[in-house]
C-alpha cells in the first residue's frame, strides 16, 4: 500500500505523541498543554504557529513555492468528562476527564502530516494546519470561526477526519451531501402554581403539563416531518420539584434535535414552540422555548469529497474506499466550517474488535495507533495530489 514510508518511519515516534495526549486530557477551552505539544511540535518542524482563536486553539501555517492556492486540514483536540476504566500505560491521569473519542489520534495525525510536508514540500501553495478545540457539545469550530479563523487564514477547500471503530484499519469512508445531523439543543420552561400535594386543585401543576408536552413532541417526528427525512427529538432532563408533597411551580425539560435538512430544522423548532404554547395556554400555564442551534448540518461539497475519495485510494487503494457511507444522526462542529468554505469530512478506519472496534465515548475506547500511517499518508496526499505536480 502507497502509504508514506517517511510517516511509516517516524509513526511511532508520532505514537508517543498520542498516548501523552492521551494520559492528560483536557476539556473544551481547556486545551492549554495540548495546545502548547502542538504548538512546539508544529515550530520544531519549521511550521509558523498563530494562536489564540477559540482561546486555545492553533493554526499552523506552511507555505511552499509561488502559488496563492490555500487548504485548510482541521483536527480537534479535546477530551470528554468521561471516567476511563482501561488499565493501559497511557491512561488518563486526570480524574474523570479522558479521550473518549480519538481527537488524541486526530491531533497526532495531523502533526505527523505536518512533519512530513515541512520536510518533502512537494508541493506548490499554503497549507493552514488547523487545531481546533472544543468539539465535544460546545462547538469551537463554531468559535473559531466568529473569531476570524478564515478571514486570517483563507482557503479554497477545508477538510476534516475522524476515526470509526469497526472499519477496518487501512480503509476509509465518506458520502456526498448529507454527511451528519445538526445537533440542536432545547430548554423548555414550564411555570404554573405550586401548591400543597394533597390539595391540587389549588394550584396549577407543571409536572402532568410537561409531561403532556413531552408525549407531545414524541408525536412531531412520527405526524409532522416526512418519513423519508430524517429527524429526531430527545427528551434526555426533565426536573420539577424538591419535595415530595409540594407539587412545584417550576418544570424544566431539556433535550436535543437531530436532522440532516435544514428545513427539518425549521419545522422542529417551530412545532416544538407551537406545542409549548398551545399545551400550557390549556391549562393555563405560561412556558418558554430557549432553542439553540449549536451544530449545523454537515454537507460535503461533491467537488471536494471526489479530490477526498481520490487522495484516499491513492493510500490504500479502491477496494478500501467506501464513498457511500450512510449519513448518521450524530453530529459535528466541522459543519461550521463548512458553511464558509467547500469540504470535505471523512472517516478512518479504528479497527475491529478488541484492538480498535470499541465505540466512541465509551470508558474502555483508546485510539488505534495502527491508524496513524493511514490518516497522515492521507492528510500528505491530499495536499500533494492538490498543490502538487499532479494539480
Amino acid at each position: 500500500m502507497p502509504i508514506k514510508e517517511e510517516i511509516a518511519a517516524y509513526a511511532e515516534e508520532i505514537g508517543e505523541i498520542r498516548r501523552d495526549i492521551h494520559a492528560h486530557p483536557e476539556t473544551a477551552f481547556e486545551e492549554f498543554r495540548t495546545a502548547d505539544i502542538v504548538a512546539d511540535k508544529l515550530t520544531e518542524y519549521g511550521i509558523e504557529i498563530h494562536r489564540g482563536l477559540a482561546k486555545t486553539g492553533v493554526v499552523g501555517t506552511l507555505k511552499v513555492g509561488s502559488s496563492n492556492r490555500c487548504i485548510g486540514l482541521r483536527a480537534d483536540m479535546d477530551a470528554l468528562d468521561i471516567l476511563e476504566e482501561n488499565s493501559f500505560d497511557h491512561v488518563s491521569t486526570i480524574d474523570g476527564k479522558m479521550h473518549a473519542c480519538g481527537h488524541d489520534g486526530h491531533t497526532a495525525m495531523l502533526l505527523g502530516a505536518a512533519r512530513y510536508l515541512s520536510e518533502t514540500k512537494n508541493f506548490n501553495g499554503t497549507v493552514h494546519f488547523i487545531f481546533q478545540p472544543a468539539e465535544e457539545n460546545v462547538a469551537g469550530g463554531r468559535v473559531m470561526v466568529e473569531d476570524g479563523l478564515f478571514e486570517k487564514f483563507p482557503v479554497e477547500a477545508v477538510y476534516g477526519m475522524h476515526n470509526s471503530p469497526g472499519i477496518p484499519i487501512g480503509q476509509f469512508a465518506m458520502q456526498t451531501g448529507s454527511a451528519m445531523a445538526s445537533a440542536d439543543m432545547f430548554k423548555i420552561e414550564i411555570t404554573g402554581k405550586g401548591s400543597h400535594g394533597g390539595h391540587p386543585h389549588q394550584g396549577i401543576d407543571p409536572i402532568v403539563t410537561g409531561s403532556e408536552i413531552v408525549m407531545a413532541l414524541q408525536r412531531v417526528v412520527a405526524r409532522t416531518i416526512n418519513p423519508v427525512e430524517a429527524a429526531v427529538i430527545s427528551v434526555t432532563q426533565f426536573h420539577a420539584g424538591r419535595t415530595m408533597n409540594v407539587i412545584p411551580e417550576t418544570a424544566v425539560i431539556q433535550g436535543t434535535c437531530r436532522a440532516l435538512l435544514p428545513s427539518v430544522q425549521n419545522q422542529i423548532e417551530n412545532r416544538m414552540k407551537q406545542i409549548v404554547e398551545g399545551v400550557c395556554a390549556a391549562h393555563g400555564l405560561t412556558g418558554t422555548v430557549d432553542y439553540d442551534r449549536r451544530y449545523p448540518v454537515l454537507i460535503n461539497t461533491p467537488e471536494e469529497t471526489s479530490k477526498a475519495a481520490a487522495a484516499a485510494i491513492k493510500v490504500v487503494g479502491e477496494d478500501n474506499v467506501n464513498t457511500h457511507l450512510p449519513p448518521t444522526m450524530g453530529s459535528e462542529d466541522f459543519a461550521w466550517m463548512l458553511q464558509d468554505n467547500p469540504g470535505c469530512y471523512i472517516r478512518v478506519g479504528n479497527g475491529e474488535g478488541e484492538d480498535g472496534g470499541c465505540v466512541v465515548h465509551n470508558p474502555n475506547y483508546d485510539f488505534n495507533d495502527d491508524a496513524i500511517i493511514f490518516g497522515a499518508s492521507y492528510w500528505a496526499t491530499l495536499v500533494e495530489q492538490e498543490f502538487g505536480a499532479e494539480s
